[in-house]
């Protein structure tokens, strides 16, 4: 008997044009697709008219769906041997708990296949021309969550705090004063930041500071998830996104 096929897809980080030929082709083949909030709905066009297509969503305070459910359902399809398609936000494996969603398919006995994705921790930067490495200003960059498993924030970001890296930070918007205090406490205070929220896609929203100053910026601005936040000296790079910041306090003088 053909095995049931779960195929973890990357959705790219908003813009329904940053995506693969090979998702395309995987979503255009699925029977079923079970897709996440940061996954653009525009992307379920691609699908066969008698596709079936779950939201399963879950979000920071407010969850559709539990983990354990999406789990629970992705084996329950598996018994009516569907070709499932879990079309996930970003890349399946930076921060999308892909590993536990592939433990349970393969415990039902599913064939798992993988379809990386363009992850927003590149990408929105990048459509921002904000360069995560530049030559004679950092040499790497860090990629870190903003809580843990348990609420708290992230213990790397310390670490990364003390390196001359760029660091972008993912799901963070409620840890965003705890985290900026952690790079004052570091001399960091005059580091350049950029929040940007819903990267690559029309509503796109982005708030430029230093360390000291973000957090009241991006309150005024309302910024909210999704957004990523960039900390290093490669955001300063853009001074006709700065220069608005001074016109600011020009005129507050």
């Amino acid at each position: 008997m053909k095995k049931s096929l779960l195929t973890l897809v990357g959705a790219g980080p908003g813009d329904p044009e940053l995506i693969t030929l090979k998702a395309i082709r995987a979503i255009g083949a699925a029977d079923v697709i079970l897709h996440d909030a940061l996954a653009n709905v525009e992307l379920l066009e691609y699908a066969k008219a008698d596709c079936i297509i779950e939201f399963v969503g879950k979000r920071f305070g407010c969850h559709y769906l539990s983990q354990a459910e999406i789990n629970d359902r992705i084996v329950e399809l598996s018994k009516q041997n569907k070709n499932i398609v879990r079309l996930k936000g970003g890349d399946p494996f930076v921060f999308g708990r892909a590993q536990e969603e592939i433990e349970a398919a393969e415990s039902a006995g599913m064939e798992v296949r993988i379809v990386p994705g363009i992850s927003s921790a590149l990408a929105v930067a990048a459509s921002n021309r904000i360069p995560l490495t530049c030559r004679g200003i950092n040499e790497s960059f860090w990629v870190t969550t903003g809580t843990t498993a348990n609420g708290d924030i992230s213990t790397d970001i310390q670490w990364a705090a003390r390196s001359t890296a760029t660091v972008v930070i993912l799901m963070a918007m409620s840890k965003l004063e705890g985290i900026m205090d952690i790079f004052r406490s570091c001399g960091k205070q005059d580091t350049p930041v950029a929040i940007i929220q819903n990267g690559t896609r029309p509503n796109e929203k982005m708030v430029i500071g230093t360390v000291k100053d973000i957090l009241f910026r991006s309150e005024a601005e309302g910024l909210s998830n999704p957004a990523i936040i960039l900390i290093g000296d490669v955001v300063s790079l853009y001074p006709e996104k700065l220069s608005r910041i001074v016109q600011q306090e020009i005129a507050s003088i």
